[in-house]
C-alpha cells in the first residue's frame, strides 16, 4: 500500500482485489545497506511506525485480517480469498525479514 486510498477505491467500485502486506516496520533496503556497512543492530532511521492495516481494511469496509504467526497466515489468507469483496491480509514478520530470502 502506498497510501491507503487504494482499499477506499476498491470498497467504492466493489472491486474483489485482495492484499497482502508483509511488514517488518522497517524501511529494509536501506537496513540492509547500513548493516553490510556498520554491522548489525546499527540501523539508524530506518524504523517505521507499523498501523493497524488490517483495522485500517475494515474502516475502509474492506475485509481484515492479521498474521503474526506463520502458521496463522493460511487460514487469513483462504478468509480474504473466500470473501466476495476487498480484502487484506496484513502480516507482521520480525524486522530482520527485509526480503523473501529469508532474515538478515
Amino acid at each position: 500500500l502506498m497510501t491507503g486510498q487504494e482499499l477506499a477505491t476498491a470498497v467504492l467500485e466493489d472491486l474483489p482485489v485482495k492484499v497482502v502486506v508483509v511488514d517488518n516496520g522497517v524501511y529494509g533496503t536501506i537496513l540492509m545497506h547500513q548493516t553490510r556497512r556498520i554491522g548489525r543492530d546499527r540501523g539508524h532511521g530506518i524504523a517505521l511506525s507499523r498501523p493497524d492495516f488490517a483495522l485500517l481494511a475494515r474502516a475502509y469496509g474492506a475485509a481484515g485480517f492479521t498474521v503474526e504467526r506463520t502458521e496463522d497466515f493460511a487460514e487469513a489468507f483462504r478468509a480474504a480469498m473466500a470473501h466476495d469483496g476487498p480484502a487484506l491480509v496484513h502480516v507482521k514478520t520480525d524486522p530482520r525479514d527485509i526480503s523473501a530470502y529469508g532474515p538478515l
